[in-house]
């Protein structure tokens, strides 16, 4: 197949003609194509009725509105697991976030005691994901209701099942 029979080795061919006519046309007129890539100005140029971008656009909206950092507090949560690690994520869920105060809730007696031990460990960790000094303390719940003993009659005063050893 010769560059005549292949429509698209004719179209390549007559653009490098195409453009080495124009160079010449140039030259003639003393304005020779450029050898350096043209330098942008600093920063951005535009206009206050221009489009910007989604994710500036939406930055902006934060900062003005001063919710910057409720956000991040929400992202924390929202990646709660991949900040403390899974086991620590599967039985402990942050409830809130006041004035420096994280509350976190535990599924266990036992998983609470291990976050209160972990709580410095927290807070370097949590700061490090919203910034420096903006979480204080780590504050832990416990399970609120504990589920009841099934079974039959209690008697009153009883301590259940270790009443009856020594």
């Amino acid at each position: 197949m010769s560059a005549d029979d292949n429509p698209a080795a004719r179209g390549a061919a007559m653009a490098r003609e195409k453009l080495a006519q124009a160079k010449a046309d140039a030259a003639k007129r003393g304005q020779l194509p450029r050898r350096e890539p043209r330098r942008r100005a600093a920063g951005p140029r535009r206009d206050g009725g221009d489009p910007l971008l989604f994710g500036r656009a939406i930055a902006d909206l934060l900062a003005d509105r001063g919710w910057e950092r409720p956000v991040a507090v929400g992202g924390v949560f929202g990646r709660w697991i991949d900040i403390v690690g899974p086991d620590l994520a599967a039985h402990t869920k942050p409830e809130s976030f006041e004035d420096g105060e994280v509350l976190i809730s535990a599924d266990s007696t036992a998983w609470a005691t291990q976050v209160r031990l972990l709580a410095r460990t927290l807070v370097r960790r949590l700061n490090e994901e919203l910034g420096p000094g903006t979480v204080t303390k780590v504050k832990v719940r416990g399970p609120q209701n504990a589920p009841r003993p099934s079974g039959g009659l209690r008697v009153t005063g009883s301590r259940g099942p270790r009443d009856t050893y020594g």
